[in-house]
């Protein structure tokens, strides 16, 4: 689908966040389906790819919400960054904010397609779409952020814990609109790792990507955040290496240890982009490596 075949489906710029909102409950509410559209580096996509017989049901109605102030936007308030929804991911690569308190968000950001992707694609959309192997959610499951999504019913904010339940589903309601995402950063110069695995450093799927972020007292790790791409349904927040991590003096890991809770955290298939046992493999690499950057003597 090229950008000239957009002229097909009925669309619609809102005023603010709060048209967007009653557009979309008025439209669930009657079961209509509706695109939430910023950078449509996902969506094109999907128009060219889904079944034929899916081109002939009824097209949704593309609500642009790119230039919505209320979407845009980085800022830093102490240690809380918010991100707004429809900021791109070029964006988070000039900011002087994520340049100098999140830095792994940049070094990401690096690796999302080439520069027109990185001009386009937002985290809001990449959340939207909820795909287990995509890097920018991944390194928000790291940081372990807060989305902020709203409604006509009001805002809410939902822990990235709690977001994705299945492949491609999550908490979200059909009528929220993501605003933004926040994170608890840590203190400034805290170690982190981003790590992408593929055919090529950018403009391909991962095979396998962990993000993390850590802060280290002495030879102990006070906090331990994780995010993997591409081993399991959703995004893996490796929740048994971040307990047996932070519950021992980093002396006292073994490879052992750590093999067997990343195997226990992870549940790679094979797929067109590699097998099941080399994601299982790259796993236990690049979480071994992070942890022995640590400290760790494994």
């Amino acid at each position: 689908m090229s950008v000239s075949d957009l002229r097909l489906f009925e669309m619609r710029r809102p005023a603010d966040l709060p048209d967007v909102c009653a557009v979309l409950a008025e439209r669930v509410s009657r079961s209509e389906p509706t695109v939430l559209l910023a950078g449509g580096t996902d969506w094109l996509v999907e128009q060219e790819t889904r079944p034929a017989f899916a081109k002939e049901a009824a097209l949704p109605l593309v609500l642009d919400v790119s230039r919505l102030p209320a979407l845009r936007g980085i800022t830093l308030d102490g240690d809380r960054l918010r991100i707004g929804a429809a900021a791109t991911y070029l964006d988070m690569r000039r900011d002087p904010a994520v340049l100098a308190r999140a830095p792994m968000l940049e070094r990401m950001g690096r690796d999302i397609g080439a520069i027109q992707i990185q001009a386009r694609g937002t985290l809001g959309g990449n959340l939207a779409t909820a795909s287990p192997a995509a890097d920018g959610v991944t390194a928000l499951a790291a940081y372990d952020a807060t989305l902020v999504v709203h409604s006509v019913r009001g805002e809410r904010r939902i822990p990235f814990a709690s977001l994705q339940t299945a492949y491609k589903r999550s908490t979200r309601a059909a009528d929220e609109v993501i605003v933004a995402v926040e994170i608890d950063l840590p203190p400034a110069g805290s170690p982190w790792i981003w790590r992408k695995v593929g055919t090529r450093r950018a403009q391909s799927i991962s095979k396998v990507a962990l993000a993390g972020v850590a802060v280290r007292e002495g030879d102990r790790l006070t906090r331990l955040g994780l995010g993997m791409a591409s081993v399991a349904p959703v995004t893996a927040l490796l929740s048994r290496v971040r307990t047996l991590a932070t519950s021992r003096p980093l002396r006292d890991l073994t490879a052992a240890d750590i093999d067997a809770a990343v195997d226990a955290d992870v549940s790679p298939i094979d797929d067109i982009r590699s097998t099941r046992d080399y994601r299982a493999h790259c796993a236990r690499s690049v979480v071994r490596a992070f942890l022995r950057d640590l400290g760790a003597p494994v």
